[in-house]
């Protein structure tokens, strides 16, 4: 298993600025064959880095509501409801966690209102209390400076380095810190799927 070197980044950079962008004029830029370039995006997909390639949708040509920022404070233990909720949401565009178990959302509030829209979408009970900002204008930007791959051993749940060794069970993709983990969760499986 490898990190991620410049020619990654420059990769995850590039489809992050428009992931249409087609793997000869990413080849290109990178100085490498489409065909490798290929293979990169496929690994950093396998890896989970890219997971998906998506659009970015101009909102202001759009009616869909008033752009506001909600910061929702909840109950710790309903955290994880509320954020599900609103990311479900159509009219939800971002949703961000903090440690201190309040949710913001940048949410495109129909006619109805801020109540309207958290009635019909989050428990409320769940919601200590809320604040409302009018957004003027929001820009979504993905960096990715001089990140590193940081997977976490699906075993033991340390960082896994680049001497680490994968293992796909059933579709799925796991990685391990060493090849003790590998087998400690190769016998556990086995014995786990012998079993049911």
């Amino acid at each position: 298993m490898r990190t991620l070197d410049d020619i990654d980044r420059e990769i995850l950079r590039l489809l992050a600025a428009d992931a249409r962008r087609p793997y000869s004029e990413i080849a290109e830029a990178v100085d490498r064959s489409p065909p490798t370039v290929s293979e990169r995006i496929d690994r950093l997909q396998e890896l989970g880095v890219v997971r998906r390639f998506t659009v970015d949708i101009d909102r202001s040509l759009l009616d869909t509501g008033t752009p506001i920022l909600l910061d929702v404070e909840v109950k710790p233990a309903e955290v994880e409801s509320v954020r599900a909720a609103l990311a479900e949401s159509d009219r939800v565009e971002h949703v961000f966690v903090t440690a201190d178990a309040r949710v913001v959302a940048q949410v495109y509030v129909p006619d109805g209102g801020v109540r309207t829209f958290l009635a019909e979408n989050v428990p409320f009970d769940a919601v200590r209390e809320y604040d409302v900002s009018l957004l003027s204008e929001s820009d979504w930007t993905p960096r990715v400076g001089e990140a590193e791959l940081a997977l976490t051993c699906a075993e033991c749940g340390n960082t896994v380095t680049a001497e680490g060794e994968s293992l796909r069970v059933d579709g799925e993709r796991y990685h391990f810190c060493c090849p003790s983990c590998l087998d400690r969760f190769e016998s556990t499986y086995e014995r786990l799927s012998g079993g049911a």
